[in-house]
């Protein structure tokens, strides 16, 4: 029925056209045998080298019990005889690339160790971190940066001090004890104050300046820490002393007069004279503090908070106060901390109203949001460098030293109180001098303080 000629031999027929009954699916092609070449005879004529056979793995009978292909292919191999993971029985020949275990885009595969083996090397696989050098090279930065940054700020804070006072012009100082004692003075200076500051802190244009108030500081040795209080109209005696400026030596005329006018009179250097003198008490380091000073702080730590008995106005200091917990600015501060003839007590209750707002402001300055917040520290540290003075001896670290001390004694850790007092004359204040004969015995064995004040 074809024009196709049929196989001789009894053979199926091939191509398009055959005369065999079967479908060309059930024919297959020659299976050869993997490790010998299918034909002795060699490659055809042409050169094209002969290929390996295509082995899916269908080696099953058929349901009538026939492998597949033609009676006539050859036998097929056993399949363990196959399996060669490592290509070592295959032929020479063309290599497909099948049953090698490879997968695509792993090292390996192909002939160049890359994908397809395109001669690319094979990619080594990403060691895992170490945490422990991390962690390591972490914390190793983090104290670097801190050191850094602790000694940069070490050096910008202590180039801020005004080192003014020179107590080598002291003269005839007493032998000093065990402790350091520091004179801590809040003066009415208006040094750097514009017509404005003066008029918004209602501190007059007085020229020169006086004291506000003077604090001895104790820091003992052992701790045990002692803050007295020494108001400005206590009744005292200027001594013999040489000019801070003229050199010039001045005897000791008796006079009686206030302490606050020691210090207006010839500065620092003659009020630290006049307490040593009156009181038997080496001082050891000075420091001064002005108002626009003062005020500034407050405003850096975001103000104090303080809890006020009892309502107080006062024209002279601006002080206009009801009674309650209230956060104080700067200018409130001042106020509150200069406030006298509003008081029952008149100095003597102004002296306790700034150590009450001392301990308030040294807690608030010490607290996590400032210390740890540079954008509150470094302002406050700034406005209190700015305008302290201090003697030509004291280091950074006595500031600091001095300010621990205060915020510990303001803060209930250690003893606050007034200078024994025994009475008045001509509106002065009268030191009891035997309280104060054991107050600064006391002291000067850095004992604890059994005197009490006023």
């Amino acid at each position: 029925m074809s024009d196709w000629p049929d196989d001789q031999g009894g053979g199926r027929g091939y191509g398009r056209g055959s005369g065999n009954s079967q479908p060309e699916g059930a024919r297959a092609m020659r299976h050869i045998q993997r490790g010998r070449p299918s034909s002795p005879a060699g490659p055809p004529p042409g050169g094209v080298p002969q290929q390996s056979g295509y082995d899916d793995g269908y080696d099953q009978p058929r349901g009538n019990g026939q492998p597949y292909g033609d009676a006539r292919d050859e036998v097929f191999e056993p399949r363990a005889a196959r399996q060669d993971p490592y290509g070592q029985n295959q032929n020479q020949g063309y290599d497909s690339g099948y049953n090698t275990g490879q997968v695509y885009g792993r090292p390996g595969a192909g002939d160049g160790g890359g994908p397809g083996g395109d001669g690319r090397p094979a990619r080594a696989p990403r060691p895992a971190p170490n945490w422990r050098k991390r962690i390591k090279w972490t914390a190793i930065t983090l104290v670097s940066v801190l050191l850094v940054t602790s000694v940069i700020t070490y050096f910008w804070a202590d180039s801020k001090l005004k080192r003014e006072v020179d107590l080598s012009k002291v003269i005839e100082r007493p032998d000093g004890g065990d402790g350091t004692n520091y004179l801590i003075v809040g003066s009415d200076s208006r040094e750097g104050m514009t017509a404005e500051d003066k008029k918004k802190l209602h501190t007059g244009s007085a020229e020169g300046k006086r004291t506000d108030s003077m604090m001895i500081l104790h820091v003992a040795d052992d701790g045990g820490n002692t803050m007295i209080s020494l108001p400005r109209d206590s009744n005292v005696t200027i001594p013999s002393f040489k000019g801070a400026e003229s050199g010039k030596l001045y005897p000791n005329q008796g006079r009686q007069t206030k302490l606050n006018a020691a210090y207006a009179e010839d500065g620092p250097e003659l009020l630290v004279r006049t307490v040593e003198y009156n009181t038997g008490l080496k001082i050891d380091h000075y420091a001064e503090i002005g108002f626009g000073g003062f005020a500034k702080i407050v405003d850096a730590v975001g103000g104090v908070e303080m809890d006020i008995p009892k309502g107080f106005k006062d024209k002279k200091s601006g002080a206009d106060f009801e009674a309650g917990k209230q956060t104080l600015d700067g200018q409130q501060a001042l106020a509150f901390v200069r406030t006298r003839y509003a008081l029952p007590g008149s100095d003597l209750d102004r002296t306790k109203n700034q150590q009450k707002f001392l301990a308030a402001l040294a807690s608030q300055a010490a607290t996590p949001s400032t210390v740890m917040n540079p954008f509150k520290l470094y302002p406050t540290m700034g406005a209190g460098l700015d305008t302290l003075i201090v003697d030509k001896d004291m280091g950074l670290m006595d500031v600091a030293s001095m300010f621990w001390a205060m915020k510990g004694v303001t803060g209930g850790d250690g003893t606050s109180m007034n200078m024994p007092l025994a009475g008045s004359t001509g509106g002065n204040l009268l030191w009891d001098k035997a309280k104060v004969k054991q107050l600064v015995e006391q002291l000067n064995n850095d004992e604890k303080v059994t005197v009490s004040g006023n």
